[in-house]
């Protein structure tokens, strides 16, 4: 893996369930540790500065919006105590009066009331829950939100609201995304970049517009075949072939050939490269050798 996010830019991460995608998230905020590589983050190794006394800071800067709003809520703990927490484990505010003001404007600044902090998370929608995901994480003032699939839980319509309320206070605060999901149709919605993930590695990297209308890599085509088109009713989708081989014991060469209409020998027994071809960067010899 290996990509970039301009400040105040989203980039959005999709692949097949177990590719990767909430791996590479836990490793950008230090939930995990990478055995070689490193992150760098407004010019500093993150994964150096983690390990030392002077992390905090940086945690402050980067924070996480969980998958499930129904798991990553302690439903032992009212809503103030969740969304406040993060601001009494940094020290930002000690006294409990303007903690309280201080969470009823982030309950406020998603959708909520300042009411609401006295609730426990059983007494809220599933939508209403992500909300409250979404204040805590903007609680210590983050730069950087790496989102995990924050909308895959919920009803398309809910969807749709918290896309909307994540987009506005990027406008408004000016954060960076990394936006996880296999839902092509939320990430054609919010992102500025796209990238393909398939058995942990990126197979192409591109613009939005240039990955949604332009696709090369045979997985992104099938990737985007396989959505549902309403000018296209009644057409038959075109399902993504086979299934993902095991991460343990991938297929030797590019791992996505015994799936690939476009095969050959090489793909077979050579791995492919990360290469910008016309100003994508993609990992596939059949887009390399123009066969495709």
């Amino acid at each position: 893996m290996s990509f970039d996010i301009d400040k105040g830019k989203t980039l959005a991460l999709v692949g097949e369930s177990g590719c990767g995608k909430s791996t590479v998230a836990r490793l950008l905020v230090g939930l995990y540790e990478p055995t070689r590589g490193h992150l760098t983050f407004d010019g500093q190794d993150a994964h150096a500065i983690f390990k030392t006394a002077q992390a905090a800071p940086l945690r402050r800067r980067i924070q996480m919006i969980f998958q499930d709003p129904y798991a990553s809520l302690n439903p032992r703990w009212i809503v103030g105590d969740i969304v406040g927490e993060p601001l009494k484990e940094h020290g930002l505010i000690g006294d409990a009066v303007e903690l309280k003001v201080r969470v009823g404007a982030l309950l406020q600044s998603v959708g909520l009331s300042a009411l609401d902090m006295v609730k426990y998370p059983h007494q809220f929608s599933g939508g209403q829950r992500q909300r409250i995901s979404i204040a805590r994480a903007l609680a210590t003032e983050p730069d950087f939100l790496v989102c995990d699939e924050p909308t895959s839980a919920l009803d398309v319509s809910v969807q749709a609201q918290v896309l909307n309320i994540m987009k506005d206070l990027q406008r408004q605060r000016g954060l960076t995304y990394l936006f996880i999901s296999h839902n092509l149709a939320v990430v054609r919605h919010v992102s500025d970049q796209v990238g393909v993930m398939y058995l942990g590695r990126l197979v192409e990297l591109a613009d939005k517009h240039e990955l949604f209308d332009n696709p090369r890599h045979p997985y992104t085509r099938m990737l985007i075949d396989a959505i549902p088109k309403m000018h296209d009713t009644g057409r038959a989708r075109t399902p993504v072939q086979g299934e993902v081989p095991n991460p343990l014991n991938p297929p030797t060469g590019c791992t996505f050939h015994p799936r690939c209409p476009h095969v050959s020998d090489r793909c077979k027994a050579e791995r492919p490269a990360l290469l910008t071809i016309a100003g994508v960067r993609i990992a596939c010899h059949a887009v390399e050798e123009g066969r495709i």
